[in-house]
């Protein structure tokens, strides 16, 4: 695929064109070096299906659901105002983001404080991109490979989003193995509620190391994720076990872009 510049909602707005729907990267997208990785695959599949999409760049600031779970609500709001004076100075009506921690915070936290879009997560874009055929994976680089997948609590207990990711693992022809405890009965990766940026309280185990037991008793060699946060403690978990070299973790959008040879 030919390189692309991903254009900023200042660019669009001084050159007189309207983005259909904001890609908001986040903070771990942004500055976290693997996480950097989904933000492009995510780049990659919005362009190849012709969404005319842009970013906020420099503009876009943390939503500030890390101060909100820290109990800062002050900081909290002083963060939101900032970002969504921003966002309705330019009028944004849609918005995609692949973090399930910015995607709550921005559809169910923002709209009290004056600043109401159609929030996405990039799972369900994905998965509708497919149902539309705009963009098509079938026989991919995944076909009958077994891949399980993590749930989000972001995603799953906070939205109820549980089916679309699984529907592209599906459409990726490959064998969906599930975890003994997934959906509603699924295991936090340890990272949520702030607690991805402080020490560890007092237990005999870490979170994330009993839910790599869980990823481990499946026996796939893909672990599909949808939330960096849970990237992240899922390779320590897999690290801890000193087994990276037989099982990968893969974000839902890195696994499409690569089925689509992107």
């Amino acid at each position: 695929m030919t390189d692309f510049r991903v254009k900023t909602l200042a660019d669009m707005t001084a050159a007189g064109e309207v983005a259909e729907i904001l890609f908001w990267v986040g903070c771990a997208g942004s500055f976290d070096e693997r996480a950097q990785k989904i933000t492009k695959a995510t780049a990659k599949i919005l362009h190849h299906a012709g969404l005319k999409f842009a970013i906020l760049g420099t503009e876009e600031a943390c939503t500030g659901d890390p101060a909100k779970r820290a109990g800062n609500e002050f900081l909290f709001q002083m963060m939101a105002m900032q970002n969504i004076t921003t966002l309705n100075t330019y009028g944004v009506k849609k918005i995609v983001t692949a973090c399930p921690h910015c995607f709550n915070t921005l559809k169910n936290e923002y709209p009290a404080l004056g600043g109401s879009y159609e929030v996405l997560h990039h799972t369900t874009l994905i998965n509708q991109l497919l149902n539309e055929g705009k963009i098509s994976i079938q026989g991919g680089a995944f076909k009958g490979q077994r891949i399980t997948y993590h749930d989000s609590c972001y995603l799953g207990r906070a939205n109820n989003i549980y089916e679309a990711p699984r529907e592209v693992i599906t459409k990726l022809d490959a064998a969906l193995v599930e975890m003994k405890r997934s959906k509603t009965n699924g295991l936090c990766c340890g990272a949520g509620g702030a607690q991805m940026f402080k020490d560890a309280e007092k237990g005999d185990r870490e979170v994330n190391i009993e839910r790599a037991d869980d990823m481990l008793e499946t026996g796939a060699p893909i672990v599909a994720a949808a939330c960096p946060f849970c990237m992240t403690m899922l390779r320590d978990g897999i690290k801890h076990h000193n087994k990276e070299q037989e099982v990968q973790v893969l974000d839902v959008a890195e696994l499409v872009a690569k089925a689509m040879d992107l």
